[in-house]
């Protein structure tokens, strides 16, 4: 409770929480402040109209626009609280608002999928060791002599013939390279943790390897990678609308942030003009990447006793 009490005075932490709370309100309140044209595809963005050129907003106070399409009074074509875009006239705010969704999906799915497999495969180089260890960091190191994006992007255009544009082709593409960290950080933590005392016990009372690994070293090493994942969330939601800005990522008219910042390509250089179609998807990557690296900070410290007693207050 100390620890928790000292977090919650942190303003660095509690602005972190504060913003992900708000972001967990925003996808889940999704259908009442933007309600779906259509109830069987609700992350397909509302289109407002053909014309070519983006929509500025509605109405100048965007939340008393927003007021008026979650009372009912109002339609989303009727007000665009941020606007529109100007291919396909996809609203923004009913994009950023569900794209809230699909940020919370990508993030935590790669993330979850990431860390799974470099615990296994770290666990795996690290407990049995010699030649095993050898060979599985040997073909850890040929996935980290790529650099990452560009080969999500090279497997993302690979794959996308096959399984088509969306969202499982750029999260395997993610995935295929994202877990080499996760694997080199816990077998660095094993092998710190299985020649304690309470291991040679469990080994020496006949418990199988399975039993040692789950039961006596994974809860003893694992909170160093839980709190790097805990701020990779945010870089794996970039780097997913990175390949959707592109192209390789989320279909177009799909509600995601990286392409709502695709359909701003051909009016950058009138920004001074068009300033509301860049802005917003922007601001909320920003704020939703800056939450989750806060609060990976004060999952840090929370989880690593070497930094207790070192909140700053």
């Amino acid at each position: 409770m100390r620890t928790i009490r000292q977090l919650l005075r942190n303003p660095l932490s509690l602005t972190g929480f504060v913003l992900l709370l708000f972001f967990v309100g925003v996808a889940v309140a999704a259908p009442r402040l933007a309600p779906p044209a259509r109830a069987w595809e609700p992350y397909r963005i509302v289109q407002c109209g053909f014309s070519p050129t983006p929509a500025p907003p509605g109405d100048p106070n965007p939340f008393r626009a927003i007021w008026k399409v979650v009372t009912g009074q109002a339609t989303l074509c009727q007000v665009h609280p941020f606007g529109t875009t100007g291919e396909g006239q996809y609203d923004i705010y009913y994009g950023v608002v569900w794209g809230t969704r699909t940020a919370f999906q990508v993030g935590l799915i790669i993330t979850g999928a990431c860390v799974l497999i470099g615990i296994v495969v770290g666990a795996i180089a690290a407990y049995f060791g010699r030649w095993v260890g050898e060979i599985v960091m040997r073909i850890t190191d040929i996935f980290m002599a790529f650099p990452f994006l560009v080969a999500a992007m090279t497997i993302a255009a690979v794959l996308q013939p096959k399984i088509g544009r969306g969202l499982v082709t750029a999260m395997i593409a993610l995935i295929v390279f994202g877990w080499m960290t996760y694997s080199r950080l816990i077998r660095g933590d094993i092998l710190a943790v299985k020649e304690r005392d309470y291991v040679q016990a469990a080994r020496a009372a006949g418990a199988g390897h399975l039993r040692i690994i789950l039961r006596h070293i994974l809860p003893n090493a694992i909170f160093p990678t839980l709190v790097l994942a805990s701020m990779d969330i945010g870089s794996y939601v970039i780097s997913f609308a990175a390949l959707s800005f592109l192209g390789l990522g989320a279909e177009i008219g799909y509600a995601d942030w990286g392409q709502m910042l695709s359909f701003a390509r051909n009016w950058i250089a009138r920004l001074n003009e068009y300033w509301w179609i860049i802005f917003y998807p922007g601001m909320a990557i920003l704020l939703f990447v800056l939450a989750w690296n806060l609060v990976g900070d004060a999952l840090r410290d929370v989880l690593d006793p070497r930094l207790r007693g070192r909140i700053t207050v």
